[in-house]
């Protein structure tokens, strides 16, 4: 669902533009909130993830296919602030390395794909854990419908800002209908990719999935008379045995993302999205712009001057994966150490008066 320049007019370009802005602002506050050290690291590894699967197009219709968005995905995994900044990075290494998604529209293709279906899902999945009993379950039934709501819900946003900025003369409610329909194909499969991989993560490590975080409840023991946390009478788990553990599975998603998109990305479906298909079934196209990095070594998926498709192909998967695990790991990084200096600060500004007490 990447929209490219040309799309939407300026003026409304920038309007969404500011609003992505604003957004990602917030989410870096609020990713302070939801980061520790334990899924600092998960956090970049999540937006590779989405880099690599968002490059295996499915066929959902005659002549059309889909792929992940990512947002739920993101969010139920590492939290709604740190997913907007996960799909974020995703789309902006998108746009500036393989000339995917315009330029002038990457306020639209941020506030699109990575504010509303991670808000939307994250909703849908908060609502559904609290009404539905208790466990593993019902993360993975709420991960599944989630993701499907939230694809067409993105499919309706940008109908709205096409109604809004539109640069051709087409009717809307043509557009609504097919943007929606099609997009509730593609959602069905962002929710079984969805359910698979936190059903997968969950069944690992419970206790790194933010969306899981209420299954850990802490039992409670009785002592002379008192309830009491069982983990205050027992041994805490060993801190390299946590880490080996936390390792493995960033090791895991890694090689798991690079397999994807150095090698599964070569069998993907070739048939345009459903954002193309209906772009180019009325005539919504005929205003797109070329993109500015058109001529970018890594356009369209492949590296320049090699000749193999497959090769080129892969090798630019890699390089995708490479860079958005650097990107968004960098990022993380930055606002774990944010969010550890401001606890270091409150805890020095706080001793003195513990000490004059």
């Amino acid at each position: 669902m990447h929209v490219p320049d040309g799309f939407i007019n300026a003026p409304t370009s920038a309007v969404t533009g500011v609003v992505a802005a604003g957004a990602i602002a917030v989410s870096l506050r609020g990713a302070r909130r939801e980061l520790d050290e334990r899924t600092a690291p998960l956090a970049g590894l999540v937006a590779a993830f989405i880099f690599a699967v968002q490059m295996l197009n499915f066929p959902v219709a005659a002549g059309t296919s889909g792929h992940l968005l990512g947002g739920a995905l993101a969010a139920i995994l590492v939290g709604p602030c740190t997913g907007v900044l996960c799909v974020s990075v995703v789309l902006l290494m998108q746009g500036i390395l393989f000339a995917d998604g315009g330029l002038t529209a990457l306020g639209v293709n941020i506030t699109d794909m990575a504010v509303v279906t991670t808000v939307v899902a994250y909703a849908v999945f908060r609502a559904l854990v609290k009404l539905l009993p208790r466990g593993r379950r019902a993360v993975t039934v709420a991960s599944f419908t989630a993701a499907l709501v939230s694809v067409p819900a993105a499919a309706l946003a940008f109908t709205l800002l096409y109604a809004v900025g539109g640069t051709t003369d087409v009717a809307i409610g043509k557009v609504a209908t097919a943007m929606i329909g099609v997009h509730v194909l593609i959602g069905l499969g962002e929710a079984a990719i969805t359910a698979l991989t936190v059903g997968a993560v969950i069944a690992v490590r419970p206790d790194l999935v933010y969306g899981a975080r209420d299954l850990r409840q802490r039992l409670k023991l009785r002592v002379n008379g008192e309830l009491v946390d069982a983990s205050a009478t027992s041994e805490p788990e060993p801190a390299p045995v946590a880490a080996r553990s936390r390792r493995k599975l960033w090791i895991t998603g890694l090689v798991t993302s690079l397999v994807l998109a150095g090698f599964v990305s070569f069998y993907a479906s070739a048939s345009p999205d459903g954002l193309e298909k209906v772009a180019h079934d009325h005539g919504i196209d005929k205003t797109e712009k070329e993109h500015a990095y058109a001529d970018s070594p890594l356009a369209d998926y492949g590296v320049k001057d090699v000749s193999d498709a497959r090769l080129s192909g892969g090798l630019a998967g890699v390089i995708g994966v490479g860079a958005t695990v650097v990107a968004g790991s960098g990022v993380f990084w930055v606002v774990r150490r944010r969010r550890t200096a401001a606890e270091s600060a409150e805890t020095s500004a706080s001793a003195p008066s513990s000490q004059a007490l």
